[in-house]
C-alpha cells in the first residue's frame, strides 16, 4: 500500500488512515493530548504523509505511525499542561485499563475503587514512565513496537518499564495491584 502511495494514488492513502486511524487516536489520549487528540492525529498523518519518503521499504507502519502520533502527543502534553484537568485524562484511562472482576457486584465495587488507585498512580509517574506503561499494557503493543513508538532502544524500554512498574508498586503498596494493568489478555505479546 505504502507504494501505491508513494505512486500517487491518493486512496492508497486514505486507505492507510482508515485502517491506522483508532490506533492513532488511543495512543494520542493515552499518550496526553487530551482535548487536542484529533488535532494531534491530524498532524501526525499530515506529517506522516510527507515523511513517507523516508520510510523504509519493508517496515511495519503502524509503529512508524504511532511513533509520529507518539512525538506530537508529547508535543501537545507539554504545551496544555498546565490547562488540562488530571480528571479528563483519568477518565480515559480508566476506560483503557480492563476491569478486574468478571461481575460479582461486591468484587466489581473493590475492582473499581483498585483500578481508580491504579489509574491515578500512572497518571502521577514521570512522563517516561507513563509513557511505557501506557504503550506497554494500555495500548497492548509489544516490546520492539513499545521501542519504535517511543524512540528508544528497546534495552531502555525494558529498563523504563521495570522501573515504572516498581514505582507503581511502591506507591501502591500492593505488588499484586499492578497486575491489573496486565489483564487478561493485555501486554502479553513479546
Amino acid at each position: 500500500m505504502i507504494a501505491r502511495v508513494r505512486a500517487g494514488e491518493r486512496e492508497a492513502y486514505a486507505e492507510l488512515v482508515r485502517v491506522h486511524a483508532d490506533a492513532a487516536h488511543r495512543t494520542a489520549v493515552l499518550l496526553g493530548a487530551g482535548a487536542e487528540a484529533e488535532d494531534v492525529v491530524q498532524v501526525s498523518f499530515v506529517k506522516a504523509y510527507g515523511a513517507l519518503g523516508r520510510f523504509k521499504d519493508g517496515a511495519a507502519f503502524r509503529p512508524w505511525l504511532l511513533r509520529i502520533v507518539a512525538n506530537e502527543a508529547r508535543n501537545a502534553y507539554r504545551a496544555a499542561r498546565r490547562q488540562r484537568s488530571a480528571a479528563e485524562r483519568n477518565a480515559v484511562l480508566e476506560a483503557a485499563v480492563p476491569p478486574l472482576d468478571d461481575g460479582d457486584p461486591v468484587g466489581l465495587v473493590l475492582s473499581r475503587e483498585r483500578r481508580s488507585e491504579l489509574i491515578t498512580a500512572v497518571d502521577r509517574l514521570s512522563e517516561p514512565h507513563r509513557m511505557v506503561v501506557t504503550c506497554r499494557y494500555l495500548l497492548d503493543l509489544d516490546e520492539e513496537e513499545t521501542a519504535e513508538v517511543l524512540g528508544w532502544p528497546r534495552g531502555t524500554v525494558k529498563s523504563r518499564l521495570h522501573r515504572a512498574l516498581g514505582r507503581l508498586r511502591e506507591v501502591l503498596g500492593d505488588p499484586s495491584a499492578v497486575a491489573a494493568l496486565r489483564g487478561p489478555g493485555v501486554g502479553r505479546r513479546t
